[in-house]
């Protein structure tokens, strides 16, 4: 016969014959809910508000529009013709990811694990990266693409995501809790550096890779500025840029720009639904080996 669940956490069964345990949970509970409807109060206004017509929404005061119809939704869609733009970010997207994985995950590797002479060097200039704003680049890493004739191109875009210090930060860290032994005998089998880290280390590194991976693709889909300034065809436009532009017209409505924002945020949220559990996991998992 099945045991009854049980509470695992600070909170045991026992405590909850305490009324005054009982009062504290309670309202932590309660804290709890109000925190979750600050939370999504925003994300639901702008939802509902894509339902309603330019009329509704400036003499409306309810936050219900006065009908559901997709095709106020559709229309939209139609208008800005954001379909190729979120091909075009689904490829950012991907090719970010590996470039997040690969050369920060290679950097992370030859600092926590490789330990060449003057590795400390390098890792003291990682962590004095992260003090510099990200913006102080853009005007250099901008003259420098378009100087080796990568403008209008994706490749610019994934490796901006190759070279992130915070990444390389979470590789030196997870390495370096990774048992030296299995390392050791990599070695002696004839695996070489490279060999090791794509057989040993990357396979046990799925807990970081994880999180690099859902952090890598939150950033790459938002990224504005850098796809904006690169990929200057329309063609190639990733959706952040498409909204941009979209706003700009003159033709926009407010309720063509709240819809328009929905479709921005439906894949973050949807990625963070599906991933929601591996990226907590994994978090403390990472937070406790480093």
């Amino acid at each position: 016969m099945a045991q009854k669940n049980q509470r695992t956490g600070v909170i045991r069964e026992y405590d909850m014959h305490s009324s005054s345990v009982r009062v504290g949970y309670g309202f932590i509970l309660f804290c709890c809910a109000i925190m979750v409807v600050v939370c999504i109060f925003p994300l639901l206004w702008v939802v509902f508000a894509g339902f309603k017509d330019l009329k509704q929404f400036v003499s409306s005061t309810s936050i219900l529009p006065e009908s559901f119809h997709l095709s106020t939704y559709l229309t939209t869609w139609n208008q800005l013709g954001i379909a190729k733009n979120y091909l075009n970010s689904l490829i950012s997207v991907i090719g970010s990811v590996a470039s997040a994985l690969l050369f920060n995950g290679l950097l992370g590797y030859g600092i926590g694990i490789l330990k060449p002479k003057g590795h400390k060097v390098v890792h003291k200039l990682v962590m004095l990266s992260l003090l510099m704003p990200a913006t102080i680049s853009i005007v250099p890493l901008f003259m420098n693409i378009q100087k080796v004739g990568l403008g209008n191109s994706f490749i610019p875009l994934w490796l901006s995501f190759g070279a992130n210090a915070m990444y390389v930060i979470l590789f030196v860290q997870f390495f370096a809790s990774l048992p030296f032994s299995i390392i050791e005998a990599s070695r002696m089998d004839g695996c070489t550096p490279l060999q090791t880290f794509f057989r040993i280390v990357l396979p046990l590194s799925k807990p970081i890779c994880s999180v690099v991976a859902i952090f890598a693709v939150n950033a790459a889909w938002s990224d504005f500025l850098l796809p904006y300034l690169v990929l200057r065809s329309g063609d190639m436009q990733t959706v952040m840029v498409r909204l941009f532009v979209f706003s700009t017209e003159q033709t926009v409505n407010v309720d063509d720009m709240m819809r328009s924002v929905v479709f921005s945020m439906v894949p973050p949220i949807i990625l963070f639904f599906i991933f929601q559990k591996q990226l907590t996991e994994n978090s403390v998992s990472v937070g406790v080996k480093g």
